[in-house]
């Protein structure tokens, strides 16, 4: 097994987080040998912070990094992969939406590829998010040349090392494309793996998912 940071970018997940940090931790000692928990909290204005407080204190694995405002998706993801500390870079949304069990998949492929992707084969989400999604995904592809089946899929692994050569500039909802662009022009080894994906229960979309 392998050391894990995982890193959960966070805005007024007041309803989510707490389920989301603690169903992680059932899985992650059967995957990974040490780990960490980065939530970021990207200025949130409802008790996100203070759970993640307390989710913290309750375990010693949580790290908690605070925006003061709300700076942008990207620019919580560049903070929560700045401070992890272990080899292999795990991250997802805090919403509940996807089932970690399936974390069990990506790490199998990290020792062959550079970046595991999931991609949603049943996105739980409305019409008109999966219209626009379609959308981006083909003109991605149209344009870029990248073969992504879903590309801001929140459900990704990466080495440690593709940090060393990919910057993150992006603040916002496209910091996934900036990502996965760099590190194919780089010659960067990308895997992609089907994922179940969960309708969100409590709260509003605001992440990266286009």
């Amino acid at each position: 097994m392998r050391d894990l940071s995982v890193v959960f970018p966070a805005f007024n997940e007041e309803g989510n987080i707490r389920s989301t940090v603690e169903t992680i931790i059932k899985v992650l000692p059967k995957v990974a040998t040490r780990w960490e928990i980065i939530v970021v909290d990207d200025g949130s204005s409802d008790g996100t912070a203070l759970i993640c407080e307390e989710l913290k204190r309750q375990y010693p694995e949580v790290e908690v990094i605070r925006h003061g405002h709300n700076r942008g998706y990207g620019a919580a993801l560049k903070s929560g992969i700045t401070s992890a500390k272990y080899d292999l870079i795990f991250f997802s949304d805090s919403d509940g939406q996807f089932d970690f069990r399936d974390l069990q998949q990506l790490i199998c492929w990290s020792e062959d590829y550079d970046i595991v992707a999931g991609y949603r084969a049943k996105r739980q989400d409305p019409l008109y998010r999966r219209v626009n999604a379609l959308g981006w995904n083909v003109l991605v592809r149209v344009v870029l040349g990248l073969k992504i089946r879903d590309i801001d899929c929140a459900f990704k692994l990466f080495r440690r090392t593709v940090f060393d050569h990919v910057q993150i500039r992006c603040v916002g909802a496209m910091v996934n494309t900036e990502i996965l662009a760099q590190a194919a022009q780089l010659g960067m080894r990308i895997h992609q793996v089907e994922v179940r994906h969960f309708p969100r229960r409590y709260g509003k979309q605001s992440g990266a998912n286009i």
